[in-house]
């Protein structure tokens, strides 16, 4: 039997809702031994975000939300009270065992119980401690909460995501999940591993910072190279790309589909296509800067021309040119769609409760030590026992 990447590591995750439990989940899925904290009777705040609720299997509502489920595979729940005292012994004992503890409380919200860095650093100095919050353990904003909605309009991605000024049901928009949470859970995680190899390396714990601002702002990715390089600030063009084009959405004769024209040989394979020859030759539009500078005029083209053939018709000609291009899918087409199938992308796991959940697959694929789906999401305070026999000898 192949072992995992992480077989051996123990994690004590102190998060809840997204961004903590996102790396938790993705080092439990590469083998970490993670125990969840929870609060005694209520557990994750994810729990309650419902409907959907996760049926039970008879068929009825359960009242465990289908958001818990996203996020806390391959861990163990126990239920602790960290405001007592004996609930902050428990927990410290736990770390003493931890190679590392994920936290995102607020700014000193757990230096008052005793579980601190500076705190469980002292009982364990090889302890690798990630702190996850809206803004840093420094800055102005620090003591503030922060929120992935409020992180992508003060971030700047709401600046650009959205219909243009000109157009009709212009304004910011958020993107429609919960994005700088997903990216800071990975950011966490590279971190957590980072701090690993580093602690392998030299005996020596360390602390990381890591907040929802920063990588928000750190996954501007080419909008802030673009802005930090001419001192133009981005503005929202829909689906258009501010560098590249045609690289959007085209009407078809029966919906929509994307067209990703990423270099000139591409263009002219698409103006064959298309039956228009002589654009792959204009100066206007041979070269993607120039089509760039002729957008306006260029755009209105392809859509006349896009409107002609079904989305069918044109991704099976397209795609025969060469032509990156491609649907747009709702989900129920999406978890249909033939690579998504034969890549498994969607996991059914067995549950106490439920008979089976259905989950997206990690898709991180280790050809030596592959991702293992070995417990679901679990129920409040379900390994309580279990944890504290493996963890502590009890």
């Amino acid at each position: 039997m192949n072992t995992t990447a992480l077989q051996g590591l123990k994690v004590l995750d102190l998060s809840r809702v997204l961004a903590g439990p996102w790396a938790s989940q993705l080092l439990g899925d590469l083998g970490a031994d993670v125990v969840k904290v929870e609060r005694p009777g209520a557990g994750d705040d994810t729990r309650s975000w419902g409907p959907p609720w996760v049926p039970t299997a008879e068929g009825e509502p359960s009242r465990q939300a289908a958001y818990f489920q996203c996020a806390n595979r391959n861990k163990r729940s126990i239920a602790i009270d960290m405001a007592t005292p004996e609930g902050q012994t428990l927990i410290r004992e736990l770390a003493a065992q931890a190679d590392v503890v994920l936290e995102n409380f607020k700014v000193g919200g757990l230096k008052a119980y005793g579980l601190d860095w500076e705190s469980l650093k002292a009982l364990n100095p090889r302890l690798v401690y990630c702190s996850i919050t809206g803004f840093g353990q420094e800055g102005p904003y620090a003591h503030r909460a922060g929120y992935d909605f409020l992180i992508q309009g003060m971030g700047g991605l709401m600046s650009l995501t959205g219909r243009a000024d000109h157009e009709e049901g212009a304004g910011p928009q958020k993107v429609g999940v919960a994005l700088v949470d997903i990216m800071t859970g990975l950011y966490a995680t590279i971190g957590v591993l980072a701090a690993l190899r580093h602690r392998d390396a030299t005996g020596e714990g360390q602390h990381i910072d890591l907040a929802l601002l920063d990588v928000q702002v750190a996954a501007l990715a080419n909008q802030a190279a673009n802005y930090l390089t001419s001192g133009v600030a981005p503005k929202r063009m829909g689906n258009a790309h501010p560098n590249i084009v045609p690289y959007q959405d085209f009407p078809t004769a029966d919906g929509d589909m994307i067209l990703a024209v990423g270099n000139d040989g591409q263009f002219a394979k698409f103006c064959a296509v298309a039956g228009h020859p002589e654009w792959a030759v204009d100066e206007r539009f041979a070269t993607n800067p120039a089509r760039v500078a002729n957008r306006a005029v260029l755009i209105p083209l392809l859509r006349q021309a896009t409107v002609m053939r079904s989305t069918a018709e044109w991704i099976a000609a397209l795609e025969a040119a060469g032509v990156p291009c491609g649907p747009i899918n709702r989900l129920n087409e999406v978890f249909a769609d033939p690579q998504v199938l034969a890549r498994g992308l969607k996991v059914d796991m067995p549950h106490p409760l439920f008979g089976s959940v259905p989950l997206v697959a990690n898709p991180i694929r280790l050809s030596a030590t592959p991702v293992q789906y070995r417990v679901a999401p679990p129920t409040l305070d379900e390994h309580g026992a279990t944890v504290l026999r493996d963890w502590l000898g009890r």
